[in-house]
Parts: structure tokens; sequence; C-alpha cells
């Protein structure tokens, strides 16, 4: 099957913020009188995107907040952050480039908001590669399901098997594969706990964004 677009996530994947999200957790909970489980995220029945992670803390802590207020919260949170200071992994723009000459086309299928990936990407000077912006506001079931990545393949224009999914958790690359695309994995610390089972499931385990572009001339000869 000829592969006609290349979809990302983003945290994680093409930027280093996991370590952020962490820190916001912790901070958001102790304000409020809460620790931070051990087990914070292995419960998601919605999937983890930013409303369903929202709703999810809410009933969880017995949060008095709105899912809205929380939503809006968290982007304040880290707002500053990635509009000034979290960078791209490195190799990702010479990447985006690369798959762009191409003529592929590049999605993001994102847990995250609208809002923060614009001013993440805007900031790093790739906004503009991206054809199809998905993400983890817009009302849809969140990763592990399928829906992020099918309907950034839907607004792309490209059926699933057409695409091939970038992603560094083990709920993205779960998500990826159930949409029906190859999921390349990248690897991303925060994830060490994980990499074992994603190892299984994904199609390719790659350290860095070196071995990514070799993979990836390797599977569409970019």
């Amino acid at each position: 099957m000829m592969i006609k677009a290349i979809i990302f996530d983003l945290d994680g994947t093409l930027i280093d913020s996991m370590g952020l999200w962490r820190q916001v957790d912790e901070e958001f909970l102790s304000q409020r009188g809460c620790e931070v489980p051990p087990d914070l995220f292995d419960h998601l029945p919605q999937g983890n995107s930013f409303v369903q992670t929202a709703q999810y803390f809410r009933e969880r802590f017995g949060l008095e907040e709105s899912v809205e207020d929380i939503m809006k919260i968290w982007t304040e949170m880290v707002h500053s952050h990635y509009c000034n200071v979290v960078e791209l992994k490195p190799g990702v723009k010479e990447l985006l480039k690369r798959i762009k000459d191409t003529g592929l086309k590049i999605g993001l299928a994102t847990s995250n908001s609208y809002e923060l990936a614009e001013k993440s990407l805007t900031f790093n000077g790739v906004w503009h590669y991206f054809e199809a912006v998905v993400t983890g506001d817009m009302h849809l079931m969140g990763k592990p399901y399928p829906d992020i990545f099918l309907r950034c393949a839907e607004v792309l224009s490209v059926r699933p098997k057409e695409c091939i999914a970038i992603e560094d958790t083990l709920m993205g690359v779960q998500a990826a594969k159930a949409a029906g695309m190859q999921a390349l994995a990248i690897y991303d610390e925060d994830s060490a706990d994980h990499h074992p089972g994603i190892k299984d499931i994904a199609d390719a385990f790659l350290m860095n964004y070196e071995e990514l572009a070799e993979e990836l001339h390797r599977r569409v000869n970019i």
C-alpha cells in the first residue's frame, strides 16, 4: 500500500514536554489538597484527550471546577512554556521539511488542545507544515481509541492504511494501530515504563529522529 501521509503526535513526539505536564499534575492537585496517585493515568475510561482528562480529574478528585475551567487552568499553567520555552526534539524540523518536499501530507493528531499545539509549533517555526490538525479538545474519544487518528486521515483525504503514525506513548501506538495505520514509536524518557509494551505492538521503535528518518526512508523513500 502506498503511503500518502505521515501523522505526528505532539507531546513527547515532536516536542519535549511530558516532564512539564507531570509538574502541572503535581502542582494542580497539591493546590487542591490532593496527592498524585501512582496509578493516575492507568484508568482513563474515555481516553486521554484534553477534555476527557479534565473530566477524569474532576470526577476522581471531586473537584468543584467545571471541565472547561480545569482545561483553562491547565492552559494558563503551561501557556508561557509552550509559547516561549518548549522546543522541538532534535531533528524534527529537518524531517518535516524532507517529508514535505516529497509531496507526502503531514498531519497532527494530539490529545493536547488546539491552542497549545498552535502556539508551540508556531514558536518552533513548523506550524505551516501541518495540513490537518486534530486535537483533544474536539470532543472525540481520546487515545488509545482510534478516533483522533481516523479524523486526521479523513481531513487529509487519505485512507488510514495509507498513513504512518509517529507516537511516543503506549496509548498513542495503540490508537494508531486501532486506526489501521502503521505505527512508528520514538523514544521518550517519560514513557520508559511502557517501552516493552510499545515495542511489542509498534512497527518499529526508534531512539531519535536520525533513526526515524532512516526508517521512513526505508518505508517511503523520503
